[in-house]
């Protein structure tokens, strides 16, 4: 049987760029050797691509970009290539691929920009498209989406500019404390304050907009986050939903990923009827959003029995003991089963 190639890439100029490490690492020692040929391709923080030969452990470690097992290189936008071109002394060396696989978070990965090259050429794509990564990553934007798909969303305002404390306090008189200030289009709680008091709100809205040109004031939803893994095109398979505690109020990025005082229960504590519900939501807020092959969906469960629309994960966390593979494998698939649908809904989906 002929191996499918498949370009898997990871790391990224993008502040998420050591998480990426870590789910490329899992993907890419789970995939099936007995199915695919796996060409990884790593990007540097400073947004440098190299076609990488080395040991999987050098991507964990992050000392896979150096001399000897790294080669310049690039995934050519010529439709009529479908390839990897590696830069040698003098020469290019091009290797045909029938699939990219992005395992790339945040920033100049999930947001549509990648996934934009590889659409152009022509290569088949893992995951959601250009415009549903566009989308997703736009907190802004996909809550507009969301609530017109009749989901509810938080109250909230945007800003395009840095504004003044009497104009801030303006837009934000109807608001009830506390609020959440974030930067549109950044990933795993990057620039995110919790503000309980108006007088941090300034400090707040300055911080977020040193991650993004564009941010949002939020009202904090009562109750707590749950989580929704969603795989498939049309046809969709959706996990079991889990729920995050978390004591200090607020999941950021050391709770994401170091996990200090929070806690993950799988499946959330919750009855069948409301777990069924959430799964519901999820499901027409993948569709809303355009959503293709995976994503993550994140909602908060009031104590009034409300699902809230908090934000879509196109490329969400992919160790094998993340979130997302974690629901999946509590409905029965395994972590390389995920890998092998979500490869076959890339082929389906590219023809």
């Amino acid at each position: 049987m002929e191996l499918k190639s498949i370009a898997v890439l990871f790391g990224g100029n993008s502040n998420e760029y050591e998480v990426s490490l870590e789910s490329a690492h899992a993907v890419i020692t789970h995939l099936n050797r007995e199915k695919y040929e796996v060409i990884p391709v790593g990007i540097t923080r400073e947004g440098g691509w190299y076609r990488f030969r080395g040991d999987a452990e050098k991507i964990l470690a992050d000392t896979w970009c150096n001399g000897q097992d790294c080669t310049p290189a690039i995934i050519s936008p010529d439709r009529t290539q479908r390839c990897l071109i590696e830069f040698r002394q003098g020469s290019t060396l091009r290797t045909p691929l029938d699939l990219a696989f992005p395992v790339l978070h945040g920033k100049n990965g999930e947001d549509g920009t990648v996934q934009g090259l590889i659409q152009l050429a022509g290569i088949p794509l893992v995951g959601c498209d250009t415009l549903s990564s566009a989308v997703g990553m736009d907190k802004d934007i996909a809550h507009t989406i969301v609530r017109a798909a009749g989901v509810k969303v938080p109250r909230s305002v945007v800003l395009y500019e840095e504004i003044d404390r009497e104009k801030l306090a303006g837009c934000t008189s109807t608001f009830t404390y506390p609020l959440y200030v974030k930067p549109v289009k950044a990933g795993s709680s990057f620039g995110i304050t919790r503000v309980t008091d108006a007088s941090c709100l300034i400090d707040a809205v300055q911080s977020a907009f040193q991650v993004d040109d564009k941010v949002v004031i939020e009202e904090e939803i009562p109750g707590f986050e749950v989580g929704c893994s969603v795989l498939g095109n049309l046809k969709l398979v959706i996990g079991t939903v889990d729920e995050i505690e978390c004591p200090g109020g607020f999941f950021d990025f050391e709770e994401k990923y170091h996990r200090k005082e929070a806690k993950i229960h799988m499946p959330a504590r919750i009855d069948a009827q409301t777990a069924a519900k959430i799964r519901e939501t999820a499901a027409i807020i993948y569709r809303a959003l355009n959503c293709k092959g995976f994503a993550r969906v994140d909602m908060f469960l009031t104590p009034e029995g409300d699902v809230v629309f908090n934000e879509v994960n196109t490329i969400p966390g992919l160790t094998a003991v993340s979130r997302y593979p974690s629901m999946l494998k509590d409905v029965g698939i395994s972590f390389e089963e995920m890998l092998d649908r979500l490869v076959g809904l890339a082929m389906q989906d590219g023809k």
